[in-house]
């Protein structure tokens, strides 16, 4: 039974062209108002994008938080500029989404987890499509960089790589056990500190060869050791073995962790013409270009932390780099929907911002 009854215009109502204007608000909005358990309704989806309207991976997203939730939607077609959701409580069990297509499961999980969070009990996601896709981090990112950030306010989750999916076939499995809690922590990340180590994989599957893999290892490791010539860097390299992976594909994840347990990652995918060399160079970069400025999160971590700073119990302070229009969108959307107080700081070029945030403390009634 929805929360706001039937009628579409009911709840919360969002533009979804504002800002970033791609996905992010789509996921962001949806996710606190199940949390709330009220109506939400987005119009304009994805109005900043060259192609707006939902796209396969958003689609399956609400149906997949449709069940989570014993929802009604409405509006759920590909290309649908207007969707409606009128969730009812969060349940708890397995849910199955599949997007058909190589749609990021990654861009999945962010939507389901914070949900799944306040459920009765232990869940289980089994998310299909694509593991590595552009425009969306790389299920290593949130195996190494995401998960063990969000665990220090609580989060505890298990992921686990049925095999492997890459654009334009897609066909990867995930899957995903995510524990209750009955209140989020505050998050304190203000101090990087020293570099303790980098690490990274290189990886191909399908018909591509292993050198692939060992040349863009070899560039990535190249190149960070001229840069960072005392630290100890690791970057192996592997082909993923057929039964673990879907179609052909590349990439590299680097991965710095300092000696306070702060981890900042990069990452690039294989395309076609593009030298191996060319790719380790893109994922570095993105890191290197991160760890420049002296923050604790990379630009893709911050604004995927907004959303938990804000249902959190407390104060949390995070230091990252300049914000990005995501984490300013992510901002927007919390305060707007949750009320939630967050203040940023720009403390220097070098040093980046501070974000601080007075999280709403949501508690778990089922627990």
């Amino acid at each position: 039974m929805a929360s706001n009854g039937s009628n579409p215009d009911e709840g919360i109502v969002i533009d979804g062209s504002i800002m970033e204007g791609g996905g992010q608000i789509l996921r962001n909005a949806v996710s606190f108002a199940c949390l709330l358990n009220t109506s939400v309704s987005i119009h304009n989806i994805r109005g900043g994008r060259s192609n707006p309207g939902l796209r396969p991976q958003h689609m399956t997203g609400l149906q997949l938080i449709r069940e989570i939730t014993s929802g009604k939607l409405f509006g759920d077609n590909i290309g649908s500029m207007s969707v409606t959701l009128h969730p009812s409580s969060v349940g708890c069990g397995t849910f199955v989404a599949d997007t058909k297509t190589a749609g990021s499961v990654c861009l999945l999980i962010q939507l389901a987890l914070p949900c799944l969070l306040f459920s009765p009990g232990v869940s289980t996601l089994i998310l299909k499509g694509g593991t590595h896709a552009e425009m969306a981090p790389p299920l290593d990112y949130i195996t190494e960089i995401f998960q063990p950030i969000v665990k220090k306010l609580g989060v505890e989750f298990d992921c686990n790589l049925v095999r492997s999916g890459y654009y334009p076939k897609g066909g990867g499995e995930v899957r995903v056990a995510v524990n209750p809690i009955k209140q989020l922590r505050p998050l304190e990340l203000l101090e990087r500190g020293p570099l303790a180590r980098i690490t990274g994989r290189a990886f191909v599957a399908g018909v591509l060869p292993l050198k692939i893999a060992q040349t863009m290892a070899r560039e990535a490791d190249r190149i960070l050791k001229k840069k960072y010539p005392n630290i100890d860097i690791n970057i192996e390299s592997v082909k993923e073995p057929a039964n673990k992976a879907h179609g052909n594909g590349s990439g590299i994840v680097v991965i710095a962790e300092s000696e306070t347990g702060c981890r900042l990652g990069g990452s690039a995918i294989g395309k076609k013409g593009v030298p191996a060399e060319e790719v380790a160079r893109n994922a570095v970069d993105k890191l290197t270009n991160n760890l420049q400025h002296d923050v604790c999160v990379d630009e893709f971590l911050q604004d995927q932390l907004i959303i938990f700073m804000a249902l959190a119990k407390g104060h949390s302070s995070l230091k990252c780099g300049p914000l990005t229009m995501h984490t300013e969108t992510a901002i927007h959307i919390a305060e707007k929907i949750m009320k939630a107080k967050i203040k940023v700081q720009q403390v220097s070029d070098k040093e980046g911002c501070i974000i601080e945030c007075d999280g709403i403390g949501l508690q778990n009634q089922n627990l």
